[in-house]
């Protein structure tokens, strides 16, 4: 699916990217170019060194900012697929500078937009959050907002070959600044700070969010909103998973935090359809025949009134299951 195309990461440097190039060049060795767009040259330089060009003469490392929309449109020359996982994504901090955060994930958004439209792309999919769902932070409000645009930018395509579609999903496991490193970190201080003991949140693998993005690319109309069907974990079990000698200190929650996170509210029940595998949340004016659609995936519309939290998920993970989890994906020499 991905032989002889020209791919664009943005972000290419944080988890997400580096998992889905490590994916594409093992899967699509003959893959025409790979773009790592991001504007941390350290990273850059650091991803260089497990992904040379010498050994992959497909990558390529291109230094630029997601605000910057002539840096973008020059990015993507040539590109076939955009991936957009470029984002301010810490909670506190977007609360604290609520500015920079609406500059790049709103502005930023924009941009890929805009540099698609005006290029050779045909395939654009955007990361999203479940913190975009009813959102209580900016952070979740710049991601709603930004899903909105890339649904919206294909009713502007025209008579252009170009589909945007949005993949939406939880905590990724592993990923930098998510809870499971900071207490492996915290361990060895033998105090685990915990925000609320009630709190839960989705969960899923990195290879999980590769393997949504990948399949947007593959069966993406324009329009739709991907949401996977995954587990759930409660703090306090991923706290006994890790640590269960460490004292667990209750500091409450920070800015913007919920107990229990969305992916589909009861309002976007009207427009949702269970997939199998996946939801999808359908724009409430597709630009393609809703029933060739229905038809061509098997989809059937979720009940009436039908919502989707990490609180009320019918799929937990275990302290067993974290423990294994996280050996398999998080740290190799992880023991209790």
């Amino acid at each position: 699916m991905l032989s002889g195309k020209s791919i664009l990461i943005t972000g290419g440097t944080g988890s997400l990217g580096r998992a889905l190039t490590e994916t594409i060049l093992k899967n699509w060795p003959d893959v025409k170019r790979l773009v790592i767009y991001s504007r941390d040259e350290q990273k850059q330089f650091q991803m260089s060194q497990d992904f040379p060009e010498s050994l992959y003469p497909a990558i390529r490392y291109f230094i630029g900012d997601v605000r910057d929309l002539e840096r973008m449109k020059r990015a993507f020359f040539d590109i076939d697929y955009v991936i957009h996982a470029a984002a301010m994504k810490h909670v506190h901090i977007a609360e604290y500078n609520p500015d920079e955060c609406v500059k790049t994930n709103i502005g930023g958004a924009e941009n890929v937009i805009k540099a698609a439209l005006e290029t050779s792309v045909s395939k654009v999919v955007a990361l999203s959050t479940d913190k975009a769902c009813a959102p209580v932070n900016l952070y979740g409000a710049t991601k709603l907002t930004s899903d909105k645009l890339f649904i919206a930018a294909n009713n502007i395509r025209g008579n252009k070959n170009i589909r945007f579609s949005v993949v939406r999903y939880g905590n990724v496991m592993g990923s930098n600044g998510s809870v499971i490193p900071f207490f492996l970190k915290k361990k060895a201080e033998k105090v685990l700070p915990i925000t609320d003991p009630e709190m839960t949140r989705f969960n899923i693998t990195l290879q999980g969010g590769v393997d949504m993005v990948i399949h947007a690319l593959e069966k993406a109309w324009g329009g739709e909103l991907f949401v996977p069907k995954i587990p759930s974990y409660r703090i306090m079990d991923v706290a006994k998973a890790i640590a269960p000698n460490c004292e667990l200190r209750i500091d409450g929650i920070r800015p913007g935090e919920k107990i229990h996170e969305e992916m589909i509210t009861t309002s976007d029940s009207f427009t949702t359809y269970d997939l199998d595998k996946y939801y999808i949340i359908l724009p409430q004016i597709p630009s393609w025949d809703l029933g060739e659609f229905i038809i061509a995936f098997n989809a059937k519309l979720v009940p009436k009134g039908f919502y989707y939290s990490s609180g009320d998920n019918t799929e937990w993970e275990t302290i067993e299951s974290l423990r294994k989890l996280i050996k398999e994906h998080v740290d190799p020499n992880f023991h209790v």
